[in-house]
């Protein structure tokens, strides 16, 4: 269930809506509710085109794909930006308990099903990509394609220096001081962050209801050897929780059929907008319908 806050969220939720209101596409906002809670749907593209589910970051909310998802509607895709449940956003996790991975697959399952989307191709980044890995293991019949943005603990652990630095974000008394120091450290030198969406990670890093989250152990190459549905990995060269290069070589050599890139000048944060030409042209042609089997 979700946490107390004595926090107000009006800042936050109106940095949401500004953001969103920057979408260059007209967005449809879609809620459906399942044993968890309601789980908000920002769509846009084509009601008959096909589904393409984005699971953002932790802390990132489904907003942050303002510079990918109009390229993608616009290519013909019906794009589903879900906001995880019990993450800051306009899901409400009011509902049961996730209990751990197979509640969070669960709740995906739920989402597609009131969505009426029998199958989707998926495309997360960080913990998105995590969780969108997860279900194309837990679901395959379910998943056309796969897409993975920088993704964690998927191909790779996360570094200690990292760890040890992203360790005030889950203190007591967290604020947006930190949380913007947390992901000014972590771009670095790289092109700046958006400031609207760096303000908005912020405010619901400091003071949105969140639940505790859900995480599981990496993958084992055995079952990644499993996974049936072609695969698309886009690994920003800076990314500080892991080594791009080293994610890289694991990815290759478990998924040798995979098509796996490292994209220069980038840090794991801002790769989805920074880069958002490559990222948006790479997709749409992993996803276009020549490309299919």
């Amino acid at each position: 269930m979700s946490a107390r806050t004595t926090v107000s969220p009006a800042p936050f939720l109106a940095a949401y809506d500004a953001l969103l209101a920057r979408w260059p596409v007209p967005v449809e906002a879609l809620t459906v509710r399942t044993a968890h809670g309601t789980t908000r749907i920002n769509a846009c593209g084509p009601a008959d085109g096909r589904p393409l589910v984005l699971l953002h970051g932790g802390g990132a909310t489904s907003t942050m794909w303002f510079a990918n998802a109009g390229a993608w509607a616009e290519a013909g895709h019906r794009v589903l930006a879900v906001d995880l449940i019990g993450d800051p956003g306009r899901s409400v996790h009011d509902g049961a308990a996730l209990d751990g991975v197979p509640g969070l697959l669960g709740w995906l399952d739920a989402v597609l099903d009131r969505l009426d989307v029998p199958r989707a191709d998926l495309c997360g980044h960080s913990y998105g990509g995590w969780i969108a890995l997860e279900y194309a293991l837990h679901a395959p019949a379910r998943v056309g394609r796969l897409a993975l943005l920088d993704p964690t603990q998927c191909f790779a652990g996360f570094r200690p220096g990292y760890l040890l630095r992203a360790l005030p974000l889950f203190l007591p008394r967290r604020t947006p001081a930190r949380a913007r120091a947390y992901l000014d450290w972590e771009t670095g030198d790289t092109p700046s962050l958006d400031p609207d969406w760096r303000e908005l990670y912020a405010l619901g890093h400091a003071g949105f209801p969140a639940s505790r989250v859900v995480t599981g152990p990496r993958p084992s190459p055995e079952r990644l050897r499993t996974l049936t549905a072609p695969v698309l990995t886009l690994l920003a060269a800076h990314s500080r929780p892991h080594s791009a290069a080293r994610v890289a070589a694991t990815a290759r050599r478990i998924l040798p059929a995979a098509d796996v890139a490292v994209l220069p000048g980038v840090s794991h944060h801002n790769l989805p907008m920074a880069a958002a030409p490559t990222v948006n042209t790479r997709l749409t042609e992993f996803l276009a319908p020549t490309r299919r089997p």
